[in-house]
């Protein structure tokens, strides 16, 4: 459960909330483009009654100058810590290690390459005063412009996700989360989601923050699209094999009510929403002949390039 080291009743007054400490974790792959941005913002947030105890990186089989910038953050603040996997394992296996070296209560798992706002890790925070409260999700919003195709297929979908997750909270990019668990499966390939049904099947509740703002990029090619939403599908559908387990995104009567109203319908949509939906499909396709036939394993995954340009 959280630490409290200031006891006060439970409510929305932020002045006599109890102190909640948290760790966060950031799992990167050659991140050096926005490492040192992420660290920085982490740094400078406003946390209020919230304590941020440590920042730990995994860097995991970096050959960029990930390493080196964050070794210069750790030198300036004894908050920052780095942990080094001299060969990539997949996500999985660097948040397994995250775990296993974390010292609070309560844990923060932030993409390397996302930004958050400057009270986001606040407002991530505060649910867990409700100690039904088990796990909570920010509210990603990706930097990509509208002006073209896959800008606009990326706002689509990041949108949706929104509409969904206010209704049925599906986390990720930034999640906290109570230490109930010791482990995910090591060779995951939807790390957030393996979460959920951790911490639901020991009573605790989900919540979505849409105040809990982080910015991301999406795919910027077709190619990196169908990369990424593929070995999204396949872990999902391995998931439910394994946990019997569905997130909320993976059900079409969340998704279509979604869709409306999710965006403000202009000339685009009559040709471009088809399109993004046939794209979805086709990656969800790909991702279902990744799980029938088991000839691609997305543990480690391939990485889309596209997403990693800077904010």
């Amino acid at each position: 459960m959280a630490t409290l080291t200031a006891l006060a009743p439970a409510d929305d007054n932020r002045e006599t909330a109890p102190t909640l400490t948290c760790s966060i974790g950031i799992m990167a792959y050659n991140e050096a483009t926005n490492i040192g941005r992420l660290l920085e913002a982490l740094l400078h947030q406003e946390t209020g009654n919230c304590v941020i105890n440590e920042i730990i990186v995994l860097a995991s089989g970096c050959t960029d100058h990930t390493e080196d910038i964050v070794r210069q953050y750790a030198a300036r603040d004894a908050r920052i810590k780095l942990l080094v996997q001299p060969h990539r394992e997949g996500k999985a296996s660097a948040v397994n290690m995250f775990l296993r070296h974390a010292q609070s209560d309560i844990m923060v798992m932030e993409s390397a390459d996302t930004l958050p706002e400057a009270e986001t890790i606040q407002r991530l925070l505060l649910p867990f005063c409700d100690p039904e409260v088990g796990m909570t999700g920010g509210h990603p919003i990706p930097v990509n412009g509208c002006g073209t195709f896959m800008g606009f297929a990326v706002q689509l979908l990041w949108a949706m996700h929104h509409e969904v997750a206010l209704k049925q909270p599906k986390l990720g990019e930034l999640t906290a989360f109570r230490r109930v668990f010791q482990r995910i499966p090591h060779d995951s390939a939807v790390d957030e989601a393996n979460m959920e049904p951790l911490i639901r099947g020991q009573g605790y509740q989900l919540k979505y923050v849409p105040e809990a703002i982080v910015y991301n990029r999406g795919p910027e090619t077709v190619s990196d699209f169908l990369r990424q939403r593929r070995r999204i599908y396949a872990g999902h559908l391995r998931m439910k094999r394994e946990q019997g387990y569905v997130v909320s995104t993976m059900s079409s009567a969340h998704i279509l009510p979604a869709l409306v109203r999710a965006w403000h319908w202009d000339w685009r949509c009559a040709f471009w929403v088809p399109a993004v939906m046939a794209l979805e499909a086709y990656g969800r396709f790909l991702g279902w002949w990744d799980y029938r036939t088991k000839r691609r394993n997305h543990t480690v995954w391939d990485i889309a390039l596209t997403t990693k340009r800077t904010l």
